[in-house]
């Protein structure tokens, strides 16, 4: 049967005993959801990670050790896309994916690392949320606004819009563009994103979800775990008034509502960061590699 030179090895018992706890964990963070959906019932504020990112809970079920660990006696993972079958063990085949997935696999590294390396701010008190509601007809919530229309305007109006991230800016109202300190675009994310930003944040999962079994389970699960947090930071922070949902107001439009959003989102933004560099470290290798956005290296086979 073919070795692997130096290559962690993980037995029978030791790989399925991970994967049972990490579908038992999966199944726990998304029990709620999934209870709701066999009900047809909807939460304004615990279901939007699985509308936004369009990602189903079986995505979260499924465990991946990541790239350079060996499943010993895994005839079942033999077919499985990009894992890489060593007599009767697998791992995961990160040059395949490299070879299938290369653009976006140096696209998702290179956007993390300039978040990574780029100081965090901490001076936009959730109103990209606000924006998305100013001047507005209808709002993207069925929730009532916590100041009503006028007050709802009124703190937009007397605020400093810095949004930094495209993806919220892009639902910002046509009146609410042109009051943000800079105009966002796609291809311009990678110079503006930064580890501050709760939607930065919430990200990260998608990112994780992207790379697929480049990413140990616990990693995505942990990234999951953040942007549930995340988001329920940014909605207690937006104008929605969710109080019949069980959630209090961080009034933003007050100094204590300030002080107390800061102090939250610095404690996200330092979860955020360490998840990007245990993401970062689990697709590229421990550490970085000079020069971009590198795959890991084929393992020697015997």
């Amino acid at each position: 049967m073919s070795t692997l030179v130096d290559t962690p090895t993980l037995t029978r018992a030791e790989w399925t005993a991970a994967a049972a706890a990490h579908a038992e964990r999966a199944d726990a963070l998304t029990a709620d959801h999934r209870a709701r959906a066999s009900r047809a019932e909807k939460h304004p504020v615990e279901d939007f990670l699985f509308t936004y990112y369009s990602y189903k809970p079986a995505v979260l079920r499924r465990w991946h050790p990541g790239p350079g660990v060996v499943l010993a006696d895994a005839p079942e993972r033999a077919g499985w896309r990009w894992y890489l079958s060593h007599g009767d063990g697998v791992e995961v085949d990160a040059a395949r994916f490299g070879v299938e997935r290369g653009s976006l696999y140096r696209g998702v590294v290179n956007l993390l690392r300039a978040t990574r390396d780029r100081p965090a701010q901490f001076g936009c008190f959730g109103l990209h949320e606000w924006a998305m509601a100013y001047r507005a007809d209808e709002v993207r919530h069925a929730v009532p606004l916590r100041l009503g229309r006028d007050g709802t305007d009124a703190v937009v109006e007397t605020h400093d819009l810095k949004c930094t991230h495209f993806d919220a800016f892009r639902f910002f109202t046509p009146d609410a563009v042109p009051r943000n300190r800079r105009l966002l675009s796609r291809d311009g994310q990678a110079e503006h994103e930064q580890p501050g930003c709760l939607h930065a944040g919430m990200d990260v999962y998608k990112w994780a979800v992207k790379l697929g079994p480049l990413v140990p389970g616990t990693l995505l699960l942990d990234a999951f775990a953040l942007a549930r947090d995340i988001r329920t930071l940014d909605m207690e922070a937006s104008p929605y008034d969710l109080t019949v949902w069980g959630y209090r107001p961080v009034a933003i439009e007050t100094a204590d509502g300030k002080a107390e959003y800061v102090t939250r989102q610095r404690a996200l933004s330092e979860r955020g960061q360490l998840l990007r560099r245990a993401v970062i470290d689990a697709v590229t290798g421990i550490g970085d590699t000079p020069g971009g956005a590198d795959f890991l290296p084929s393992r020697t086979v015997l």
